[in-house]
């Protein structure tokens, strides 16, 4: 995955839930640690007013997390927001640094990850047909998604031709993507839509158009971010109106669908976020820092890392 965060963020990179949330049949897991935070350094001049912002590891049907330690300043002020289901938020405000001053926050968090077997039977599986607020957002547009261009509306239903089924009509536009589209990492984010007509992309562009093709066929999906990678995941219902969310690799060697073992800790579900501090709808929630005043830039580092085993 390109990199979309700034600073010196050292391991790079939900949306919503239904009510109750569905069984997942679970397999194995591995229980890993991250080390995240940002430090800032006032040497060249006094600064005022500062909000800092980043994402934090949550807990997941398919992920467990618990902070295991935290250092944080005197001068910094800590709290949390949760946006739209999908980003669980950390928020520091820090009222003023002093010419010298420095201030840190560094907090551990503690991930178990199971991994998602793929169902028994697939046979009963429909697309839903009563969405509520939430799912009817997961069949809209969102940044670099753009479910009702042209292109996008016309293939979609051919891919699925033929498919009855709601799980082999999610899997043929699996089977579409990775077979039409190449990987090719990029540095810069470009739309599903450019994805399709170049006929190339990474992990980002790959599961955005997995994404809007399962979109443009009724069928809910969402991107999951962890650290260096995104995939794509879909919704469907079993027989007693039950909702699933089912994984699956749109970009590497590997097939992975409707199943997943990903030991990277999951930082955010979702393409569509409205961020306090951002006027257009996010594809991605970054780390972010402003300042009231400043007589000089401040130093600043953000950093995410796994923590050594």
């Amino acid at each position: 995955m390109k990199s979309i965060l700034p600073l010196t963020l050292l391991f790079c990179c939900s949306l919503v839930t239904t009510a109750a949330e569905p069984q997942i049949r679970f397999g194995r897991e591995q229980t890993k640690q991250v080390r995240a935070g940002f430090k800032i350094d006032a040497s060249a001049g006094s600064v005022t007013g500062i909000v800092a912002t980043w994402a934090v590891p949550m807990d997941w049907p398919e992920q467990s997390v618990k902070l295991v330690s935290e250092t944080i300043s005197p001068n910094c002020r800590v709290t949390y927001r949760n946006l739209d289901g999908g980003v669980k938020q950390l928020v520091v405000n820090i009222p003023r640094l002093a010419k010298g001053e420095t201030a840190s926050v560094e907090q551990i968090y503690e991930s178990t990850i199971r991994e998602i077997l793929p169902p028994e039977s697939t046979d009963g599986f429909v697309i839903p047909t009563k969405l509520n607020k939430e799912l009817t957002k997961l069949l809209q547009p969102s940044p670099y998604i753009e479910v009702n261009s042209p292109e996008i509306k016309k293939l979609a239903p051919e891919i699925i031709k033929g498919k009855d089924k709601a799980w082999d009509q999610a899997e043929a536009i699996l089977n579409w993507v990775r077979e039409n589209v190449k990987y090719k990492f990029a540095t810069d984010i470009k739309p599903a839509i450019a994805a399709l007509k170049d006929g190339e992309g990474d992990c980002e562009e790959l599961s955005s158009l997995f994404i809007a093709l399962c979109r443009a066929n009724k069928i809910p999906a969402r991107a999951v971010w962890v650290p260096g990678h995104t995939y794509p995941e879909f919704y469907l219902e079993d027989a007693a109106g039950n909702g699933h969310w089912f994984p699956c690799q749109a970009a590497g060697n590997t097939k992975e669908f409707g199943q997943m073992f990903e030991d990277r800790p999951i930082l955010q579900k979702g393409d569509n976020f409205k961020v306090p501090e951002e006027k257009a709808p996010q594809r991605y929630v970054k780390q972010f820092l402003k300042a009231a005043n400043a007589q000089a830039d401040p130093k600043v580092q953000f950093f995410m890392e796994r923590v050594k085993e």
